[in-house]
């Protein structure tokens, strides 16, 4: 019985020393709310300030479910929208990639390729309501999910309750203003109750015939309304292949999901 204790004591201590390694939390459990009540109405967003990079979650790379994500060397300039999602009772207390504990009450996130930390203002995108968290953590690694909010960000974001909610995310350099609202030349279709469209990105490209050509395969398919949207990135347009507007985050991984079993691969959820 010794040496099989021995044995397992072992074990655990190189699983904690790979974690340790690559900075990145995973764990099993099942996760969910809090129990206890709490006026997190009251918690204050946190508040930017000039921070030296952790001495952990940083590294240039990692690997999670065999799947390779890459650090950003810097967060100026940095603005997305898409999914956020929360994580809440199974990690509360433990340490996160930066190698600050967790706490589900307080105004943190995690983000999957920010530097750690970096502070970021969160913009709820059906109801208008904004936050700003510091992002202290590595996730989500769900697919078509952009960060990963802690439970007290959702609760006053509006989205606990739902588990998820279409937001926008916009580094923030302290001592200084975010950015203006980036532009995309043509607009898709808008939804009938005037919330952001959520739309699969299937593909994007320089040569307009190329994505007319996909277009026209996933209309074959018979996957929905599909549209090729015009934008310029980098002084240069470029062609954008979308499905959608979509009525639901499960609708969209439903699909995510039919498009990769049919070789699409990645197909990426975005909102306008």
């Amino acid at each position: 019985m010794n040496v099989v204790l021995t044995r397992l004591l072992v074990l655990v201590v190189l699983l904690l020393g790979l974690s340790s390694c690559s900075g990145v939390r995973v764990f099993e459990e099942q996760d969910g709310a809090p129990t206890k009540a709490v006026n997190l109405d009251s918690v204050p967003d946190a508040v930017p300030r000039v921070e030296p990079r952790s001495r952990s979650g940083n590294p240039p790379s990692y690997v999670v479910n065999g799947r390779r994500y890459y650090v950003s060397d810097t967060a100026v300039g940095y603005r997305e929208r898409g999914i956020a999602s929360w994580y809440g009772t199974k990690f509360h207390g433990r340490r996160t990639s930066s190698g600050e504990r967790y706490d589900m009450y307080a105004m943190t996130a995690a983000h999957r390729s920010l530097p750690l930390p970096t502070y970021v203002r969160v913009t709820n995108l059906q109801n208008g309501r904004q936050i700003v968290v510091k992002v202290n953590d590595r996730g989500p690694f769900h697919q078509n999910r952009i960060i990963d909010l802690s439970y007290a960000a959702a609760h006053k974001l509006g989205i606990a309750g739902r588990g998820t909610g279409l937001v926008e995310v916009v580094a923030i350099t302290p001592g200084q203003s975010t950015p203006a609202p980036t532009r995309v030349t043509t607009a898709p279709p808008t939804t009938n109750n005037g919330h952001p469209g959520l739309y699969l990105q299937v593909g994007a490209f320089i040569n307009q015939i190329n994505a007319e050509r996909l277009r026209d395969r996933l209309v074959q398919a018979s996957l929905g309304r599909v549209h090729v949207l015009s934008a310029v990135a980098g002084n240069r347009p470029v062609y954008r292949v979308r499905l959608g507007p979509l009525g639901t985050v499960d609708q969209a991984d439903r699909l995510a999901r039919t498009l990769t079993s049919l070789g699409y691969d990645d197909p990426r959820i975005v909102t306008e």
